[in-house]
């Protein structure tokens, strides 16, 4: 096998300042995160993709069912009458609906539609389960494949085909719908902030940008490093739309039917998009700890000689009762690229062992975020790490957190706002008067939307006036381009 120079890997990966969506495919494909596959629009998740899935898994599924919820499955196909009693989502979806209509040589006498999200099946189930306001509330989730259509992919980001959760729930009254949807916006703070490192927004989507067939939709919102915004995850009180649609009726304490109140959550794959793009660099991915498959990579330095690679083995086993471990003992590449390579897939600590540490019962540990070496005991290793992957992941989110300040701007005069938008990406704090023509003509014109409206008290009083039309402003919002 011929080496390559270890200053030529890191070339392999373009420079995000460069072309910020060459540097996402490339550190997508050469970090093995995900491949491009032969169906269009899809991607093929490899394992070390699908690892920082199951760490996103593990984390939000604990915290559902500690708030009472519980995990089921339903049909991946649906019948399409079920789709058309709900007018308003049938045409929100309709586009990106992937239509069966045969199957094997015979033509189905009704089609089916493979679920882009499973408001229509979940609800028919519940029409039939729920009978009493005892039965209430019902709390599920199920974490599944979903498929729309898109016209336009990306590996995570947008795919036909993606990977998430989605919780329906059932409630006896609109208070209690409401708390439920605000509650799982909350557990997704936690998913972005607490284990991806990742600072988010929180707040109401406006009307025009609402889920189809919601009374409120509820959005996180986190700023990439191009200075775009991605929609993280989403919560929606659903009201009463789909239990009428569906006849979810139940029997009231007094007595009477009533329709139960609804809500709907879902997180997804996209989420590992938004970690490579809030803190990847130029060499590639940074992995916060708490979500790395890989959290401490061993590099054995001169291993052909006599020691070093039974002392890496030892330390190895020692560890790994603590922390997710690898060892790179390959003899075909050199150090030096080995570095680059785990690097390149955001491995928060680097393990060095080579025969002078062995002799000063020392090893090196390099951190990924910063890059800074520490020559450590071996006899204090373990409290070490502990201590040091923690560190990491909370630098990590601070750096997170000053690069969105950094780039967070109040606007009151539009030409300005205009301006600062055709030279580069920011978000943007503005005064809107809460009508939907006046947003869809910012949006027209710029190509900027509200991100979301932020709860009360993070309202800040910037003007009296809408930022485009000038009339009286009823909210303070967030604005960005997204993905």
């Amino acid at each position: 096998m011929v080496k390559k120079k270890d200053d030529q890997f890191v070339k392999e990966i373009t420079s995000m300042d460069e072309d910020f969506a060459q540097w996402y495919t490339d550190i997508v494909l050469k970090a093995e995160l995900a491949d491009y596959s032969p169906v269009r629009g899809c991607m093929v998740i490899r394992p070390y993709g699908y690892a920082v899935w199951e760490g996103i898994q593990a984390f939000a599924d604990e915290r559902f069912k500690a708030t009472g919820h519980k995990n089921a499955y339903f049909p991946v196909v649906i019948p399409e009458n079920l789709l058309q009693k709900e007018a308003d989502h049938f045409e929100g979806f309709a586009p990106e609906v992937l239509w069966v209509t045969h199957g094997g040589a015979e033509k189905l006498e009704e089609r089916l539609f493979i679920r882009p999200t499973s408001e229509t099946i979940i609800n028919t189930m519940y029409a039939k389960w729920i009978q009493t306001y005892r039965d209430l509330p019902v709390l599920m989730n199920q974490w599944c494949n979903v498929i729309r259509w898109e016209k336009t992919t990306r590996p995570f980001l947008r795919t036909a085909e993606f990977l998430w959760q989605e919780g329906h729930t059932c409630h006896e009254t609109y208070e209690d719908a409401q708390e439920e949807t605000l509650q799982m916006l909350e557990i997704y703070r936690q998913v972005a902030e607490e284990l991806l490192a990742m600072p988010v927004l929180l707040g109401r989507k406006s009307d025009n940008e609402r889920f189809a067939g919601a009374d409120a939709t509820y959005t996180m919102e986190a700023m990439m490093h191009d200075g775009k915004a991605l929609q993280a995850g989403t919560s929606h009180n659903l009201g009463q739309n789909f239990s009428k649609m569906f006849d979810i009726e139940f029997q009231n304490r007094e007595g009477g039917l009533s329709n139960v109140w609804t809500t709907s959550w879902g997180i997804s794959t996209r989420l590992i998009g938004g970690l490579i793009m809030t803190h990847g660099d130029n060499r590639g991915l940074k992995m916060p700890p708490r979500v790395a498959p890989t959290q401490v990579v061993i590099v054995p330095v001169a291993q052909h000689k006599e020691g070093v690679l039974d002392k890496a083995y030892d330390l190895k086993k020692q560890l790994e009762k603590n922390f997710r471990m690898e060892i790179d003992a390959r003899d075909t590449q050199s150090p030096g690229w080995k570095f680059n390579y785990w690097e390149m897939k955001g491995v928060p600590v680097r393990l060095e062992i080579g025969p002078k540490d062995i002799e000063k019962n020392q090893v090196v540990l390099v951190r990924r975020d910063t890059h800074e070496k520490l020559f450590v005991s071996m006899d204090d290793l373990d409290t070490t790490l502990e201590n040091l992957l923690e560190e990491i992941q909370e630098n990590m989110f601070q750096m997170a957190v000053q690069a969105r300040t950094d780039n967070m701007f109040a606007f009151t005069d539009y030409d300005e706002f205009k301006k600062t938008f055709n030279e580069k990406n920011v978000v943007a704090k503005v005064m809107w008067c809460g009508d939907g023509d006046c947003e869809e003509d910012i949006k027209d014109e710029t190509g900027v939307t509200i991100r979301c409206i932020p709860f009360e008290h993070e309202q800040e009083h910037l003007s009296d006036t809408c930022i485009h039309c000038g009339k009286p402003a009823k909210h303070m919002v967030y604005m960005a381009k997204a993905y």
